[in-house]
């Protein structure tokens, strides 16, 4: 004979589900479900990410272990020569003379054209409406230029005979820049060739900032003041802060545009005069494109790769010791 227990239950309670209840097993299946849905939405962008940016990256990496000039392109002759590709790029020493060329030119731009849109960003923020939206109108229209064309202009500007800079010189009593050439050297080449890429950049990095300077509440800058701050302590206390994670940002793509630059400096003087303004983008096309030694071009690709991943993980680093680990 079996006893049976008799359990009071409070009224309106619901009994204990038995282990094998079927509502059970559902819900687990709607947990699991929830957990791998957002991995099934991704699959899409990440198969586009694969063909579209891993593939290329493979096939670079893997041509850059070959001996891959116009002979074996024709023929389809497979040459793999190992490492030799990197030795003889880092054995010369005119490839280590363009990479701190290189470097160099990219810090002196980036540093430029964050600091130039810091200030017009500030600067829009006191300005009266009707101007503000003026000098908005006029970076839009620097912005939105082809690259070519505003090339074409910094041409005209500075050319030594009939350039507009040169005579403005004159007429202000610099004598001396009658007939004056601006490419007569690397290093001047690549001064323009640098405020061509700043002028064009300026109005990303501007409107980038001056979003993050418009969205802090106009309460703290009011309370600064009571305070009696000045201008600087105002811009380090309240404007800095709000406005930090977004210039990591852009100084992080600011640097990605800038070290891979080619356009400007090719339609220039392609890398003249004697090679002075030669970056290793001009380097990658010479071998490449123009000399046919897609192993070697192979093989500065990832080199230009590896240090571009370096900055991308110093960006990452930042951007994950932000309080937030996003942008505000």
């Amino acid at each position: 004979m079996t006893a049976t227990a008799n359990v009071t239950m409070p009224a309106g309670a619901t009994p204990p589900a038995s282990p094998r209840d079927p509502g059970i097993k559902r819900r687990r299946r709607g947990r699991f479900g929830d957990r791998v849905l957002p991995y099934l939405l991704l699959l899409p962008a990440l198969a586009a990410i694969l063909v579209l940016l891993a593939w290329p990256l493979v096939q670079v990496l893997a041509i850059s272990f070959r001996k891959l000039d116009i002979g074996q392109l024709v023929s389809g002759k497979m040459v793999w020569i190992g490492f030799d590709n990197y030795t003889n790029t880092l054995s010369d020493p005119e490839f280590w003379t363009i990479t701190v060329r290189t470097l160099v030119f990219t810090a002196a731009i980036v540093a430029a054209t964050i600091l130039g849109g810091l200030l017009l960003a500030v600067l829009m923020r006191h300005l009266d409406p009707v101007v503000r939206i003026m000098v908005q109108v006029t970076l839009v229209l620097a912005w939105a230029t082809p690259v070519i064309a505003t090339t074409t202009v910094f041409q005209w500007i500075f050319d030594e005979q009939y350039g507009i800079l040169n005579k403005t010189l004159d007429r202000l009593g610099f004598h001396g820049f009658i007939g004056f050439s601006w490419f007569s050297s690397g290093a001047s080449t690549l001064t323009v060739i640098g405020l061509l890429i700043v002028w064009q950049a300026v109005p990303f990095v501007t409107f980038s900032l001056y979003a993050g300077i418009i969205g802090v509440p106009r309460e703290q800058y009011e309370a600064a003041g009571i305070d009696g701050a000045s201008a600087w302590q105002t811009f380090r206390a309240v404007t800095w802060p709000a406005i930090r994670p977004i210039t990591t940002m852009v100084t992080f793509l600011s640097v990605l545009w800038d070290f891979n630059a080619f356009a400007q400096i090719w339609a220039i003087r392609e890398g003249g005069p004697d090679g002075g303004s030669t970056t290793l983008a001009v380097v990658l096309y010479l071998k490449g494109i123009a000399g046919n030694h897609f192993g070697a071009a192979g093989a500065i690709a990832t080199l230009m790769l590896i240090v571009l991943a370096l900055i991308t993980g110093r960006y990452i680093q930042l951007l994950v010791r932000t309080p937030e680990g996003d942008l505000k």
